[in-house]
């Protein structure tokens, strides 16, 4: 059961193509947007579709992956843990993040 703890898996869309950097310790860092889609209908009976987007943060090997293979409307199933974390910018406010640390990345279009 311990191992269902913090676990995150999504199938999406590449919103935009990922932003890959590689850190001065040569460790390679990729960010991407993943988007999902639900449809449902409403109590009115109309036809409903909602999109959500999910910032999704890779790291070493899993990243080469993104930067070889992941461009914008890519579909992808990742999986990986949900992160909370903040950070100041440039003009001293403090801005939060909500994250998937990706362990994982399946290519599922061509």
């Amino acid at each position: 059961m311990n191992a269902m703890k913090n676990r995150v898996q999504l199938i999406g869309n590449a919103g935009n193509d990922p932003d890959v950097r590689t850190l001065d310790s040569g460790r390679k860092l990729a960010y991407l947007t993943i988007a999902t889609n639900e449809k449902y209908t409403n109590d009115k009976g109309e036809k409903v579709e909602q999109t959500e987007w999910h910032r999704v943060t890779a790291w070493g090997k899993t990243a080469d992956i993104i930067e070889k293979y992941v461009v914008k409307g890519k579909e992808v199933a990742v999986e990986g843990k949900l992160t909370h974390r903040s950070y100041d910018n440039k003009n001293g406010e403090k801005r939060y993040v909500i994250e998937v640390i990706v362990n994982e990345i399946l290519l599922l279009s061509r």
